[in-house]
C-alpha cells in the first residue's frame, strides 16, 4: 500500500481515519468481515468505524485495525511508539513513567486502615504506578525495577518499631510481591511467579490481612487455573474463601470465575457452567462504575466474567461458549492492556479454528503474536504455540506458513 497517495492524505488530513482503514482494507483485498475477524471485532463495528467520517474515534480499535492492516500511527491520528534504549535510559524511563501514571491515582487512596502519610501511601502509590505501567510495557523491562521496590518496601518493614506501622508495610510487600508474581508469569518463569506469589500470601498474613490474604491466595489459583493445574487451583479457591470475614460481592466473583477455570481444566463443563452463572449473578450485584476495592486495581464486570467463559470454552472444546461469549468481552478487547487482548484474541482464535474459520483464525492469532513478540511475553508466545499445535495438516494453507515463520524466529 503506498501510504502517500492523494486520496490516503487527504482522508489523514480532515481526520477522517475511517476512509483511511477502508481504503487500506480493500488494498489489501479483505471483507470487512475478514478484518473483522483477524482484529476480534465484528463485522458491524468494522463498518461503523469505517463510516465515522471526522468524528471522534475509540483510540483502542482504530490502533488494532491499523495494527492489522500495517497502517502507519500517525497516519490514523496515533502517537508513535517510544523507543527506549539502553539499562540506564530504561530505568530512568520506567522511573519517569511510574511517576506520571502514579499522578492520577494519588487522590483515588484514601488515608483508611491500609495507609497513613508517611511511608505506606507512597509506596503502594509506586506499586499501582509500576502495576499500570505493565499494560504498555514489557515485564522483563519492569520486573528489575519492581523488585527493587519489593526490597526498599520490605527493608522499611524490618526497621519499622510500630506493629501497626509494620503490619501496614507488610501489606504493601505483599502487593508489590503479587506484582512481581504476574509478571514473572507474563515472562513465562511459572517458577519465579509460584516463589513471588508465595511471597505476598506470607507478607499478607503477617499484615493480619484477611481480605489481602484471600486475594493473593487467589491470585495463586488462578496461576494454578490457567496452566492446568485444576485440583490444585480448586484447593486454593476454597482456602481463599476461608479467609473471607464476611460476603463481598467483588471477591465472590472473581473467585468464582478462578473457579470454573480450574473446573475446564479437569474437564468438568457443568462444574464450570455453575460457578460462571453465579459470577455473573454476584456481578450484578456490583455498583455501576464504582471504583474497585482495595486491593482490586482495575474494575471487575460482566465483561471479565465473558472473558472467563471463553477461555473456559477453548479449554473445554466448548465452541458455543466461545461464540457466546465474543461479543460481550469488547470492554476487554478495547481496554489499554494490550497483552491481555493478545491472550484473549487467541482464545477467540481458539474458536474460529475450531469452526473450520482458518483464515480468521491465524490472522487473529498473528495479530496476538505480533503483541507477544513486541512485549517480549513468554505467556502469550507459549498460548500462540498450543492454537499452532491444536491444527494439524501436512499442507498448510499461506496464512498458516506466515505465522509458523513469525513463530519459530521467536527468541524471548
Amino acid at each position: 500500500m503506498n501510504w502517500s497517495t492523494r486520496s490516503i492524505r487527504e482522508a489523514s488530513r480532515n481526520g477522517d481515519y475511517g476512509r483511511v482503514v477502508r481504503l487500506a482494507r480493500t488494498d489489501a483485498r479483505l471483507s470487512q468481515r475478514q478484518l473483522g475477524d483477524a482484529s476480534g471485532l465484528s463485522q458491524s463495528a468494522i463498518s461503523r468505524l469505517e463510516s465515522r467520517g471526522a468524528a471522534s474515534y475509540d483510540m483502542a480499535v482504530l490502533a488494532r485495525v491499523a495494527s492489522h492492516l500495517r497502517i502507519p500511527l500517525g497516519i490514523v491520528g496515533l502517537a508513535e511508539r517510544v523507543q527506549v534504549s539502553g539499562p540506564m535510559e530504561r530505568r530512568n524511563f520506567l522511573t519517569a513513567a511510574a511517576a506520571t501514571a502514579a499522578a492520577p491515582v494519588i487522590s483515588s487512596i484514601a488515608p483508611d486502615r491500609h495507609t497513613d502519610d508517611s511511608q505506606t501511601a507512597p509506596v503502594r502509590m509506586a506499586t499501582t504506578a509500576y502495576r499500570r505501567l505493565d499494560g504498555v510495557t514489557p515485564a522483563r523491562q519492569l520486573i528489575e525495577p519492581v523488585r527493587a521496590h519489593l526490597q526498599l518496601v520490605q527493608n522499611l518493614a524490618q526497621g519499622e518499631e510500630d506493629d501497626r506501622q509494620r503490619a501496614r508495610l507488610a501489606a504493601a510487600g505483599s502487593e508489590a510481591a503479587s506484582l512481581a508474581g504476574w509478571l514473572s508469569w507474563d515472562m513465562g518463569d511459572l517458577g519465579s511467579a509460584r516463589t513471588w506469589y508465595g511471597t505476598s500470601i506470607t507478607a499478607a498474613r503477617r499484615a493480619g490481612d484477611h481480605l489481602l490474604t484471600a486475594y493473593q491466595i487467589g491470585s495463586m489459583a488462578q496461576l494454578e487455573a490457567h496452566t492446568g493445574n485444576g485440583a490444585q487451583a480448586l484447593a486454593l479457591v476454597t482456602t481463599a474463601r476461608r479467609q473471607l470475614d464476611s460476603p463481598m460481592a467483588v471477591a465472590d466473583a472473581w473467585l468464582l470465575t478462578i473457579e470454573a477455570l480450574a473446573h475446564a481444566a479437569i474437564g468438568a463443563a457443568a462444574a464450570a457452567d455453575r460457578a460462571l452463572n453465579a459470577a455473573g449473578d454476584a456481578t450484578d450485584h456490583l455498583a455501576d462504575e464504582a471504583p474497585p476495592p482495595w486491593p482490586w486495581v482495575f474494575p471487575f464486570n460482566q465483561a471479565k466474567v465473558a472473558a472467563a467463559r471463553l477461555s473456559c470454552g477453548v479449554r473445554l472444546g466448548l465452541t458455543e461458549w466461545i461464540s457466546t461469549a465474543q461479543d460481550a468481552t469488547d470492554p476487554v478487547l478495547t481496554s489499554g492492556h494490550e497483552k491481555q487482548r493478545a491472550l484473549l484474541l487467541l482464545d477467540i482464535a481458539h474458536g474460529h479454528l475450531a469452526a473450520g474459520r482458518l483464515d480468521g483464525a491465524f490472522a487473529m492469532a498473528r495479530t496476538a503474536l505480533e503483541t507477544g513478540l513486541r512485549y517480549r511475553s513468554g505467556r502469550t508466545v507459549e498460548r500462540a504455540r498450543t492454537l499452532r499445535r491444536a491444527y494439524k495438516s501436512r499442507t498448510p494453507p499461506r496464512v498458516v506458513r506466515e505465522f509458523d515463520e513469525l513463530l519459530h524466529d521467536a527468541h524471548l
